[in-house]
């Protein structure tokens, strides 16, 4: 089977026994799936470990498998395989994401460094907020999901994808504000601008 084969006829092939079509879907979204679960458990391990989890849970269940997105199927598995991890490890400390080093402040930070150090503050405050926050966050704005997909994969209302995810946008902005160095970053980098009475809160996208 080629790249371009559509999801739908790979899982169609992959549930008559094809296993390569099974691996083209795993290369497609393994990326995606580490990415989620590496910011939900801040723990690179772990991450490697709900991917693979994941992708042998979908395999071993293509055969119950009646919807016509594969990635949200495989996303939701993902998830929910890394709420079990938090909710197991829920009493020993989370080790947050290691932060990048922050530039030397006698020295005017490159462009290139203001996105690293940026980069870093989002992180440690996506780090901070719950789980059920998080996760919209990094499905809506880091990984670019519609609303629909999103709620597919957390199995809730369109609706409380749009409200949970206006609560941590701003959370995460409270966050970031009470930290001075991410505030800095912000106001260099133009991200931070002077809000009207009744402005809505919006985030700098993340990568």
């Amino acid at each position: 089977m080629g790249t371009e084969d559509s999801d739908a006829s790979l899982v169609a092939a992959a549930q008559a026994g094809d296993h390569a079509a099974f691996a083209t879907l795993v290369r497609r979204y393994q990326g995606v799936v580490f990415a989620v679960a590496l910011r939900l458990l801040g723990d690179r391990d772990a991450a490697e470990d709900i991917v693979q989890e994941a992708f042998v849970r979908a395999y071993f269940g293509l055969d119950r498998f009646r919807g016509t997105n594969f990635r949200a199927w495989v996303l939701r598995i993902a998830h929910n395989a890394a709420l079990d991890h938090l909710r197991a490890a829920r009493r020993h400390p989370r080790v947050p994401l290691e932060r990048a080093p922050e530039p030397a402040r006698d020295v005017e930070a490159s462009p290139g460094v203001e996105h690293t150090g940026l980069q870093a503050a989002l992180e440690a405050a996506l780090a901070l907020l719950p789980p059920d926050q998080r996760a919209v966050v990094l499905l809506v704005d880091v990984e670019g999901l519609p609303y629909d997909e999103v709620a597919e994969v957390l199995e809730i209302p369109v609706g409380t994808v749009k409200s949970r995810l206006a609560r941590a946008r701003v959370r995460l902005r409270q966050l970031l504000e009470a930290d001075p160095r991410a505030r800095e970053l912000l106001e260099l980098s133009g991200r931070l601008p002077q809000r009207e009475p009744g402005a809505s809160d919006s985030m700098p996208p993340m990568e």
